[in-house]
């Protein structure tokens, strides 16, 4: 919809394997992390500050996830990395307890499934 790739990942702090902690960020070459924080930004009510920003980023990323929507690739296991930006504190909404934001690597997707493309909605 905004013409970047974005990825969502989970990871497990202890090892359990449940992913108390998202793992958000855009895998298009040349944008900046900081462009996921100014879309939470935009799209929530005036005067709210990084911790409904969060849950904004995280409800979207959730729900990508649940309805495939605008969805490249679904991996069950990958090798991302994540060049850490901005935490902040879910609290347990959407069964997280925090997120991680940053500049976003899959080795498994294509340069291809990750370049912009030209949305088909515009503001």
């Amino acid at each position: 919809m905004f013409g970047t790739v974005f990825g969502y990942a989970t990871h497990s702090l202890d090892g359990r394997g449940i992913g108390e902690v998202a793992v958000v960020g855009p895998l298009t070459p040349g944008v900046e992390w900081g462009r996921l924080w100014q879309m939470a930004r935009t799209m929530c009510r005036p005067n709210t500050g990084d911790d409904e920003h969060a849950r904004w980023i995280m409800a979207q990323a959730n729900r990508s996830l649940t309805c495939g929507s605008d969805m490249v690739v679904k991996l069950a296991v990958g090798t991302w990395k994540l060049q850490r930006g901005k935490r902040a504190n879910l609290g347990g909404y959407c069964h997280r307890e925090h997120l991680w934001t940053g500049a976003m690597t899959v080795e498994e997707v294509t340069p291809e499934q990750v370049a912009a493309y030209t949305p088909i909605y515009t503001a």
